[in-house]
């Protein structure tokens, strides 16, 4: 039986919403309607389109951005988690959950541009992000454009580049063909789904990110690469990502998937905490350093 298109397009940007199967249970059950939520949920004008986003928590400022097709409900086991630690800020990004989409050419900087548009009308001296995914990426190339103040990014299975060294081929392949089908949708005018956001999403994966790993020295900010062993992305490919960053920690998570944030958020979340709540680290085996 073959999977519905939306449920295929999720699962392989990582949005996830609703989805599980029997080796990766994901949990979406929250007392908060996140995403949802009327008695915090706002809308800013934001370059162009109306981006919604809601706040919980007091505290130092935490933005929580999420994946490909997915929405604030998807953070949701991250909003439940820090938002007694942090002010947590989540926003749907540009064309998913409640915002506006206002373009026929999605891209990661087009999410990031609005993302730094929002930290900058809300006012926030400095911030820590973590960011799944396709809110990896964007939490990287934040770091790299410098226009925030940013502390510490907890980046979960993000990538570079759009290729097979990048990314297992396997998903590549599978991203490919849901294009072809999303086209063909669009020619039969089919109506039962938002073809054109799909091709836009879908087209996010397949093109870019294009990220030089040179770039990656830009970067002020404290980093944790996260990733799980058999993740979308090649583990070293993540190493890559984390030798490029100048004050960086790595973490492959074992036993677990590019949905760790969801499927394992006990273990993810505190991963997280650590890594922003204590005194950065990046201490060396080589005890010939050791003193200098």
């Amino acid at each position: 039986m073959k999977k519905p298109i939306k449920a295929l397009l999720l699962l392989l940007t990582s949005s996830i919403f609703g989805i599980a199967n029997a080796q990766v249970q994901m949990n979406f059950k929250f007392d908060t309607p996140y995403g949802k939520n009327t008695a915090v949920g706002k809308f800013a004008e934001i370059n162009g389109a109306k981006i919604y986003y809601e706040e919980y928590g007091k505290g130092e400022p935490l933005l929580l951005i999420h994946g490909n097709g997915g929405s604030i409900e998807s953070m949701g086991n991250q909003i439940d988690y820090f938002k007694s630690k942090y002010r947590v800020i989540v926003a749907d990004s540009r064309g998913q959950g409640k915002s506006e989409l206002k373009t026929d050419s999605l891209t990661y900087v087009q999410i990031t541009k609005d993302t730094e548009e929002l930290v900058n009308r809300l006012k926030l001296d400095s911030i820590s992000i973590i960011g799944w995914s396709d809110g990896g990426i964007v939490g990287l190339q934040m770091g790299i454009s410098g226009k925030s103040k940013i502390k510490k990014i907890v980046a979960m299975g993000a990538n570079l580049r759009p290729d097979s060294t990048a990314i297992y081929s396997w998903a590549t392949k599978d991203v490919q063909n849901l294009k072809k089908m999303i086209v063909s949708k669009i020619k039969e005018k089919d109506t039962s789904e938002n073809w054109n956001l799909m091709k836009q999403l879908a087209g996010l994966l397949i093109y870019q990110p294009t990220i030089a790993a040179k770039d990656l020295s830009k970067i002020k900010a404290k980093v944790l690469i996260i990733a799980g062993d058999r993740d979308v992305i090649r583990n070293e490919h993540s190493v890559e990502i984390f030798e490029n960053i100048p004050k960086a920690q790595l973490c492959i998570m074992p036993g677990e998937t590019h949905f760790a944030p969801a499927s394992s958020p006990e273990v993810f979340n505190a991963l997280a905490n650590k890594f922003l709540s204590e005194p950065f680290k990046r201490p060396d085996s080589d005890w010939t350093k050791w003193g200098k």
